[in-house]
């Protein structure tokens, strides 16, 4: 298995429903900014709904960071449009919900299931570069927590800011960091 860790963001071409509106996004939009594709496998489903909504509500939280979350699946914008009038939970995005219906993307991140035509739970972080700094796959069965995404938001940024620097174990804001060196060695 080969690691997208570092690797340029991949060109692509989707549409989208963002604010009441369709719109076209494609790998030029995230360029410049520090971006998340939050890829989960269908609208109308069951853990779905909930990691959404766990993102929405940090949303404001990333937005202060300069980041962007885009949601990801392989359903079409119409029928993310369709669950964001039916659905409370999801009527609190304010977030690009992407379309990949040709799995476009989910098959440039190696999330695509082949034989469901859906995708894996993948997180990828991508920074202002276009280079993918965090790459997490999940089993559908297993939900995220857009808390502990938010700091490793902070630690990846924090670590552009300070290339001497390294982030341990969970590591906050504020809180001592490591600089790698002969003196660690056997010392942690």
């Amino acid at each position: 298995m080969t690691t997208l860790i570092n690797s340029k963001l991949p060109e692509f071409k989707v549409q989208a429903y963002h604010r009441d509106e369709f719109k076209t996004v494609t790998q030029n939009d995230l360029k410049g900014k520090w971006s998340v594709l939050f890829f989960y496998p269908a609208d109308f489903t069951f853990v779905c709904p909930t990691e959404l909504g766990d993102m929405a509500d940090r949303y404001d939280q990333f937005q202060k960071l300069g980041v962007e979350i885009y949601s990801v699946s392989t359903d079409t914008h119409f029928v993310h449009k369709a669950w964001h009038d039916a659905s409370e939970t999801i009527k609190k995005i304010k977030f690009p919900m992407l379309a990949d219906p040709t799995g476009v993307l989910t098959h440039a991140f190696g999330v695509h299931i082949e034989e469901a035509g859906l995708s894996y739970r993948g997180t990828f972080l991508i920074d202002p570069e276009g280079k993918i700094k965090l790459a997490e796959v999940n089993d559908n069965s297993i939900g995220r927590n857009a808390s502990e995404l938010l700091r490793k938001v902070q630690a990846a940024q924090f670590v552009a800011s300070h290339p001497n620097e390294v982030c341990p174990a969970k590591w906050q804001p504020g809180e001592q960091t490591l600089k790698p060196g002969l003196n660690l060695v056997g010392k942690i």
